[in-house]
């Protein structure tokens, strides 16, 4: 394990690649100074419960449960209620192992009580044993909808039922108007031991869009006053995984890693980029860091997560390396 020193980090995560990232700042990192922002646009109902993709992709991962083949899901995982459901001719297209369901149902009894997700959220991280802070971006319901040229649907619709073969013309994120960040959030943003935010390489348009969509949060983290770098989710014109280069180029934006920091204009203080892309270093438009961006094994994660790091402290020593 690679240590960073004392610091204090806040992460923006989706789903797998943020996961995989803020697994490695977890190991990179001393206990307790990693928190971590979670997406909640692509939450929905199904079958009666609340299910959180991205927030138990987050869980599993960084208390190593995690299926190493999907990257999401839990290790070794059994389909006896799936297979059950299915014989009463009940709805399979979203796949919910045994292990995993106990987690929804928990969630989903726990909110009707009257609980905020935050600290239901809070609470499974402790008992999974996660020495870092996972914080759901708002606990109010904000809703991503993809918007396509077969109608408009709820994101799982889109993602998972559709497999992502629509056309996307829009996105939008329902109800995020009224929403506010979780008390959680804003009191590390904060905090005057905050050293960096580090946007993770997650989706900007399904991931990370929602939660800056969150009235407040940008405001956040502008007034936080410590370098934000982005991770690039784009190696080559093509993600690592998930639809972020097809979503893209339908809607008339170039597959590319400067896009994506284009994209993040005037919140962002570096980028980090992968090495296949180092040809376009000039174009990004802020500081940049080149690195092997590709995460494959877990020394890889914990690699970028140590190179991301230093990158940060070097822009907060460097005068003009982050915004006054």
């Amino acid at each position: 394990m690679t240590s960073i020193g004392q610091a204090h980090v806040v992460a923006l995560s989706g789903g797998v690649g943020g996961a995989k990232l803020a697994y490695g700042l977890l190991q990179a990192l001393p206990a307790d100074s990693l928190s971590i922002c979670l997406n909640t646009g692509d939450d929905f109902e199904h079958l009666g419960l609340h299910i959180s993709p991205d927030i138990d992709t987050a869980l599993y991962t960084l208390a190593d449960l995690a299926n190493p083949q999907t990257g999401w899901g839990r290790r070794d995982e059994t389909w006896t209620f799936m297979q059950a459901l299915d014989r009463l001719g009940g709805e399979t297209w979203f796949q919910l192992g045994d292990g995993d369901l106990a987690t929804h149902v928990e969630r989903t009894c726990r909110l009707a009580r009257g609980e905020l997700l935050s600290g239901i959220v809070s609470d499974f991280a402790r008992r999974l044993g996660i020495r870092a802070r996972l914080v759901p971006m708002s606990d109010s319901q904000v809703r991503t909808r993809a918007i396509t040229d077969e109608g408009e649907f709820d994101f799982q619709d889109y993602f998972v039922r559709l497999q992502c073969r629509p056309r996307i013309q829009a996105i939008r994120y329902m109800h995020a108007d009224a929403a506010r960040p979780a008390p959680a959030i804003e009191s590390v943003l904060r905090d005057p031991g905050l050293e960096a935010i580090v946007i993770c390489p997650s989706n900007p348009y399904l991931s990370i869009d929602p939660i800056l969509a969150v009235p407040g949060m940008r405001s956040a983290i502008r007034a936080a006053g410590v370098p934000v770098v982005a991770v690039s989710p784009i190696i080559a014109g093509e993600a690592v995984k998930g639809p972020t280069a097809k979503i893209m180029r339908e809607l008339g934006r170039p597959a590319s890693a400067n896009e994506i920091a284009h994209h993040y204009a005037g919140l962002i203080d570096g980028f980090v980029l992968d090495s296949r892309d180092r040809g376009l270093a000039d174009t990004i438009g802020c500081s940049v860091h080149i690195a092997d961006t590709l995460m494959r094994t877990t020394d890889d994660r914990i690699r970028l997560a140590g190179e991301t790091l230093r990158f940060a402290r070097t822009l907060a020593a460097t005068p003009g390396g982050r915004r006054q």
